[in-house]
């Protein structure tokens, strides 16, 4: 059906130079570690005439990775206010002038003989990924039909699973992994951001904008008819039109907005919870272990690249996965079950690692718990907590909702990368305790307050949630009436 390819053709433009970059640029720093590292000596002794010791060594280095976290965050406090004024297509194509400038950087970083350079690079490098991890799931959530709303938001995830893969794939020694090639590595970034140029211009805008932001409802028919082809619009135009009504009056909210407003209570801290749950649930420092468990257990060190690259397909087969289920079973059991696996996974895994010199078999153990860990994180928590802040917030509110998702994210992935080293110095073979407090505390809010959203419109969810967020306003009421009547005013 035309519409079907129109829409999923949308979904990869908008995916390969948006998401794809997340994944992509965080898995090619990898290889060249050991060669940027004597690039960075090389260049000081050049200068100075002084070798760097190798804690400055270091130093400079935990600068280069943290930069990509640091400029995902600026990425994610730009991008509520680039998706209100440019709308989101413009905002994802605009966004890649940040991988250009960074490809720039880092592919002509030798040639300069200048190691800031690649710093410099791996920020803008993180604020383009920081704009599209917030941009991308809104505009595809907004773009598709209601039945489908899951699946096409949650693409966003699969596309952060394939450019982790590609990015192994690309840093290994036979492709852009050997010394002499880590410039045009670090610089092949600019490859997917010049495909969404040509592609994305060609597909139209989030219907939803057009007609709820900028109240051109000839655009968002014409937008629509492109997206859906010959279907009935009447009803989707209707319930559009029904939110345009809600919301008539009011304008974009900002982040701090979203904190004083009672009626937001139970959204906000939902997205809270599960947006630090994803950085902190431990996924991520898995792959810290993952050449030592595969060390262990006996694989050739010139193979464990190749293996690790398993560890990426994991997780993407998972969030494919995920994709093909989560309009079926929901986002509630997606989300419950993973942080629940992931939970159980932890304690196997601290006691194989516990065990691992005792017990001939354990790193076999250790290695199946790697794998199942990061495919329970892919068939939930990965993709389901990017398609919430769309589902339980309103045009208005969504921005900022993002701004917050985003942020914290991006400031859990810098504290994460920051602690973890000092957890495993302290705690040994049991650093999965933090995580797997997180997990647990995770699906108990999950279990416990967390509505289904499947199959509703954006107006049928804030309508649930305004009925939650009355009632706990009724209840503190028995305690301090005054100010609940002062808080109705306002």
């Amino acid at each position: 059906q035309l519409q079907n390819k129109t829409l999923i053709l949308t979904i990869c433009a908008a995916g390969i130079g948006g998401t794809f970059q997340y994944g992509y640029n965080i898995s090619i720093i990898n290889a060249p570690t050991s060669y940027i590292q004597t690039f960075m000596n090389e260049t000081w002794l050049e200068r100075t005439g002084i070798p760097l010791e190798s804690n400055v060594i270091l130093l400079l280095w935990s600068f280069t990775v943290s930069a990509y976290p640091l400029g995902g965050l600026a990425g994610a406090l730009v991008a509520g206010p680039m998706a209100i004024t440019l709308g989101r297509k413009t905002s994802l194509l605009l966004n890649n002038v940040f991988v250009i400038i960074a490809a720039i950087l880092s592919g002509f970083s030798r040639m300069a003989k200048s190691f800031e350079m690649i710093i410099l690079s791996r920020f803008f490098t993180g604020m383009n990924a920081g704009v599209s991890m917030n941009i991308q799931p809104m505009y595809l959530a907004e773009s598709a039909p209601k039945k489908l709303r899951g699946a096409v938001a949650l693409t966003s995830a699969s596309f952060t699973a394939l450019g982790l893969v590609l990015g192994q794939i690309v840093g290994l020694r036979e492709l852009l992994g050997e010394e002499e090639s880590w410039p045009f590595l670090l610089a092949s970034n600019v490859v997917p951001a010049l495909i969404q140029l040509t592609a994305l211009p060609w597909f139209p805008e989030s219907p939803r904008y057009l007609l709820i932001d900028r109240g051109d409802t000839e655009s968002c028919i014409s937008a629509l008819q492109k997206l859906r082809g010959k279907s009935d619009l009447s009803a989707e135009l209707e319930e559009m039109l029904a939110e345009q009504a809600a919301v008539k009056g009011q304008r974009a909210k900002n982040p701090w907005e979203l904190f004083q407003n009672p009626s937001l209570r139970w959204q906000l801290i939902s997205i809270i919870v599960l947006s630090s749950a994803m950085q902190l649930c431990g996924n991520d420092s898995l792959y810290f272990y993952a050449a030592y468990v595969f060390q262990e257990a006996g694989i050739p060190q010139d193979k464990i690249p190749y293996v690790v690259i398993g560890t990426g397909s994991s997780e993407l087969i998972a969030s494919v996965t995920c994709n093909m289920i989560i309009d079926y079973a929901g986002r509630r059991p997606l989300l419950l079950g993973g942080y629940v696996f992931m939970a159980g996974w932890a304690i196997v895994f601290m006691v194989a690692l516990s065990q691992q010199t005792q017990i001939s078999w354990m790193p076999y153990l250790s290695m199946v718990c790697i794998f199942a860990y990061i495919l329970s994180f892919g068939i939930g928590p990965a993709g389901v907590t990017g398609v919430l802040p769309t589902e339980v917030f309103d045009q208005m509110s969504r921005p900022a909702a993002y701004m917050i998702c985003g942020a914290l994210l991006w400031f859990n992935l810098f504290l994460v990368g920051t602690a973890f080293p000092f957890i495993v110095k302290s705690l040994a073979h049991f650093c999965y305790i933090p995580f797997l407090v997180v997990c647990i505390c995770t699906a108990l809010y999950v279990g416990f307050f967390l509505p289904e959203t499947k199959g509703k419109s954006f107006l049928e969810i804030s309508e649930e949630f305004k009925r939650r967020n009355i009632k706990a306003q009724t209840h503190a009421g028995f305690y301090k009436g005054p100010e609940e009547i002062e808080s109705t005013v306002l």
